[in-house]
């Protein structure tokens, strides 16, 4: 299909000249509209555990209801060689290509009806679907290439971390549910005691395109390579 997530797009961003160390996430969080504190939700992809199993995928696409052939999330593999005993054996390791959550949204930006919009109590871009005119101005701002438009809403989709088919119930996204491997972990980051704010203040974790300005919220750690 010809709006599918464009995955060599999104990865010519991740090379190692665009992936760059990101600061630790403040305790403060951003005010919400009623004046008060809004959480500050991160999703942290550790490619040291990702096995490339889809189940994320899967689970997203179900909960979500998404089109056939549509996904909010795809894990791309990247592989090459590792040289071992045995000769050169295959390096298999995974990322994580969806929406970045970026806190300076482009496409909240350039959406002329509001319909690409940052909810007031979460923070989380999302989208109102009885007022996308399916202009697609957000899919052609969006860096990522992450966006697209959803066949059965006539709208455009993205990854909100289910924020209303099970974030609001206070349940994890189905793609952190379904991961029998850790390797998604999410949160609130202006929590100091949850566990996504600890693991970034002794994880290095890497951010896809940071040269754009656009603070992505979805974080990576990257394949730590073992010494010999």
């Amino acid at each position: 299909m010809s709006e599918k997530i464009d995955r060599r797009k999104f990865l010519a961003g991740a090379g190692a000249g665009s992936l760059l160390l990101s600061p630790l996430i403040g305790a403060a969080a951003a005010g919400g509209t009623d004046g008060g504190k809004r959480p500050h939700y991160v999703m942290v992809f550790d490619q040291n555990k990702c096995v490339g199993c889809t189940d994320c995928r899967i689970a997203c696409n179900e909960t979500n209801k998404l089109p056939k052939g549509r996904s909010r999330l795809l894990l791309e593999l990247q592989g090459s060689k590792l040289e071992t005993e045995r000769g050169y054996e295959p390096d298999r390791r995974y990322i994580r290509v969806s929406c970045q959550q970026c806190e300076n949204a482009p496409c909240v930006r350039v959406c002329p009806t509001g319909a690409a919009h940052r909810d007031p109590k979460t923070g989380i871009v999302t989208m109102d679907t009885s007022r996308c005119v399916g202009c697609k101005y957000c899919i052609v701002a969006c860096p990522y290439n992450v966006r697209f438009i959803n066949e059965e809403t006539k709208a455009a989709d993205n990854c909100d971390f289910c924020l209303h088919t099970r974030l609001e119930k206070n349940e994890q996204p189905a793609c952190v549910e379904s991961c029998k491997y850790d390797a998604l972990i999410f949160g609130d980051a202006s929590d100091p005691k949850s566990y996504v704010n600890r693991l970034l203040a002794v994880k290095d974790s890497v951010r896809i395109r940071p040269e754009l300005g656009t603070e992505p919220q979805l974080r990576y750690i990257p394949i730590v390579k073992k010494g010999v």
